[in-house]
């Protein structure tokens, strides 16, 4: 039976040896941690979002079960000091019960129970508790960027490169092979030469001719074998190797969202607060899930204009309304920057709805025709209850392009569900 080996790394865990513990606390409770993070969410803050959070779960749902054995059958006791019963007597229950997780909020001088299990969960846990079910809908690789990201693979050595990807050990290799290769014939020959000479040497007419000269030949030629082998050098440049990397192009999963928020003069300051807070909680979602993603920030009145972060939120510029012209200016943004081949675009818009008659039909005939063909998704946000007539007109098409959504925000408590339910990941529930 093969056996399944699972290796986990915590040096990176340093001191905290418990970490193992509480990953598997945390798997182990998700459903009821999912549960108290979204109570959590209903009292804070979105500025607070990120910051961590005290969690209490209820004492029934982290005890674990036990086997008990009951008592049975007929048994005798003796109490000492048993002046009031007598066998057979029904004793009632003490006054008071046990104390309970939750409390009834009045002292009493008797029971005893165990509070609810408290713990906190830091800013990283919460959040990934928090966006666990979120991603953008209908997120796909397209095709390569005119300049497409590059991932580097080695591809064995190269007689040429940089000193910092020198490969010793292969340099020396090659080194010690071409001194072998070019001194081999020549250390053959002075081996021979000096055995020879050695021979020579010890014949008794080695002092005469013609021994004499004989010798005197050889440890010439052997000086100049010895000269010529110094010659070979002990490491050349055809001997360096280079680690060798290649480039090889990645499909890139580029994406851009666009914010359009309707800052005109019937939107109040309740209103754009519930539009800044969902802008903020998407702006916290994607920056949080995905690292290649542009944010681009449209305000609008009767004008529209793009603005940086800071003045998407706090500006105070103010006027009529004309939604057209904030949907005119994505459209040329996209044209310019974003080609809907290299780019996943998105667009959200966050608007009371009340918009210049003659303008709302050409808001949703621009949606229809030049919009839409071209994002992945857009979400509409209407910040207030009743109807409008771009809610009306943008109606018609929600249902009829698969890529449009519309909900309505009537107050700060509906931000985080419809926001939940526009982003939900495709199967999950909202």
């Amino acid at each position: 039976m093969a056996m399944l080996q699972q290796i986990i790394d915590r040096r990176l865990s340093g001191k905290n040896k418990s970490i193992g513990n509480r990953e598997r606390f945390l798997r182990r409770y998700r459903g009821q941690i999912r549960d108290a993070v979204r109570r959590a969410i209903s009292g804070r803050t979105i500025r607070d979002l990120e910051r961590g959070e005290d969690i209490t779960l209820p004492k029934r749902d982290v005890s674990e079960p036990v086997f008990g054995h009951g008592p049975g059958g007929n048994r005798e006791y003796v109490h000492p000091g048993n002046q009031e019963y007598l066998k057979g007597d029904r004793i009632k229950r003490p006054p008071g019960g046990g104390g309970g997780g939750q409390g009834s909020g009045e002292a009493g001088d008797g029971g005893e129970g165990e509070d609810d299990f408290v713990f906190k969960l830091t800013r990283e846990e919460f959040m990934q508790v928090f966006f666990e079910d979120l991603a953008l809908p209908h997120l796909v690789r397209t095709q390569l960027a005119e300049v497409p990201e590059w991932k580097s693979h080695r591809a064995g050595f190269k007689s040429d490169g940089n000193p910092s990807s020198l490969h010793v050990v292969r340099s020396m290799r090659g080194a010690l092979a071409r001194r072998i290769a070019l001194g081999g014939e020549d250390r053959v020959a002075l081996l021979k030469m000096q055995t020879e000479l050695l021979q020579l040497r010890a014949e008794p007419g080695a002092h005469e001719p013609p021994l004499s000269e004989r010798i005197g030949d050889l440890e010439a030629q052997i000086i100049e074998l010895r000269r010529t082998a110094k010659h070979v050098p002990y490491i050349d440049p055809i001997d360096l190797r280079y680690r060798n990397r290649v480039r090889v192009p990645v499909p890139s999963a580029k994406a851009v969202m666009f914010c359009l928020m309707d800052v005109s003069g019937s939107m109040d300051e309740a209103r754009k607060d519930m539009s800044k807070r969902f802008f903020m909680l998407l702006y916290l979602f994607l920056t949080r899930h995905y690292e290649k993603i542009d944010l681009v920030f449209l305000r609008h009145h009767t004008q529209a204009q793009e603005v940086s972060e800071e003045e998407f939120f706090h500006a105070t510029e103010t006027g009529g309304t004309v939604v057209s012209s904030a949907l005119v200016l994505m459209d040329e943004i996209i044209r310019a920057r974003y080609p809907s081949g290299e780019w996943n675009i998105y667009g959200a818009q966050a608007s009371d709805g009340d918009n210049w008659h003659q303008d709302s039909g050409r808001c949703r005939q621009m949606l229809e025709e030049s919009i839409l063909p071209m994002v992945r998704y857009y979400a509409y946000v209407q910040v207030a209850d009743a109807e409008q007539n771009l809610w009306q007109e943008y109606a018609q098409l929600e249902g009829v392009r698969p890529n449009f959504a519309m909900r309505k925000v009537a107050s700060a408590q509906d931000i985080y569900p419809v926001f939940r339910e526009l982003f939900k990941k495709e199967g999950a529930q909202a």
